[in-house]
């Protein structure tokens, strides 16, 4: 098993728009975002040997409450659990799976067969993605 936290705001990937008859990517994040992934997962393969088969990706997205979630107490009763909120989690797994095999953790993200992904918010301000990969049997 290939455990990997990265450090950051997630960013999401897919979501394009045109500018000047080019289509670019409307996550300005995004970059900076799959560099994160990219040189966390570089730094922990190499101890660990690349997934060649299939895999099994546990993804879990550590998003920031938006303040309006507090109050002058703390956290203001009926706050939302959980981010039902944009970005989307498969936009937002796009660019976690493209980092990975940036990084070297696998080949290509089509060996990826079980995906599990969950977004929630952070309590402790710290923003981020915890990552556990392993082969899938």
């Amino acid at each position: 098993m290939i455990t990997i936290q990265v450090n950051g705001s997630p960013a999401p990937q897919g979501s394009k728009r045109l500018i000047h008859g080019v289509m670019v990517e409307a996550s300005r994040g995004l970059p900076a975002w799959r560099e994160s992934i990219r040189a966390e997962t570089q730094r922990v393969m190499k101890t660990d040997h690349i997934l060649r088969g299939p895999v099994r990706a546990e993804l879990a997205f550590l998003m920031r409450r938006p303040k309006a979630h507090y109050n002058g107490s703390g956290l203001r009763k009926g706050a939302p659990t959980v981010p039902a909120i944009v970005p989307d989690i498969d936009k937002l797994c796009r660019a976690a799976l493209d980092g990975l095999v940036n990084g070297g953790a696998m080949e290509d993200d089509s060996q990826v067969t079980t995906l599990v992904a969950k977004k929630l918010y952070s309590e402790d301000g710290r923003v981020g993605l915890y990552i556990r990969l392993s082969e899938d049997k």
